[in-house]
């Protein structure tokens, strides 16, 4: 079951970016509108597919790592696996890449064009096991609206 607050995230997602066609506009704000929308999160935004790597897009946050090889640390090992990762614990995630010491939680959810990634959303938080299946189920529906509005 979505929460209420995710409902209301995935319902803006599609009003705000239905019709929108450029990618790096439309990630922007959407990562400002996760960073309004979650509490206890230090980092929110997009890494974007470029080969074998992942290359940093919009965000909201501290600086972050500009390329992560494809298969390492989360955000790779989510887009090669083209599955959602919800890490508990990021220093007991086996490849972890610390872009911000701070953070202990992430989840990452791959995007998808056409059935094919072409990048991830990636959010991190300064708590340990942050994100829950609800948190999990709310973003992916969050991320198909996203999709929907863009690709569709």
């Amino acid at each position: 079951m979505t929460s209420p607050c995710y409902t209301t995230l995935a319902r803006q997602v599609e009003a705000l970016f239905n019709g929108e066609d450029n990618l790096i506009a439309a990630m922007a704000n959407f990562s400002a509108l996760i960073n309004e929308h979650l509490d206890d999160i230090n980092w929110a935004g997009f890494y974007l597919t470029e080969g074998e790597q992942l290359i940093l897009g919009p965000f909201q946050g501290k600086v972050a790592c500009t390329r992560i090889p494809m298969g390492k640390g989360v955000c790779g090992t989510a887009a090669q696996m083209d599955k959602t990762l919800r890490v508990a614990d990021v220093h007991q995630f086996a490849g972890h890449i610390a872009c911000d010491s701070a953070s202990n939680s992430e989840i990452v959810i791959p995007i998808r064009r056409d059935g094919a990634v072409i990048g991830v959303l990636d959010i991190d938080s300064p708590s340990l096991s942050r994100f829950d299946e609800a948190d999990q189920i709310g973003l992916e529906l969050s991320v198909k609206s996203f999709e929907k509005a863009l690709f569709d």
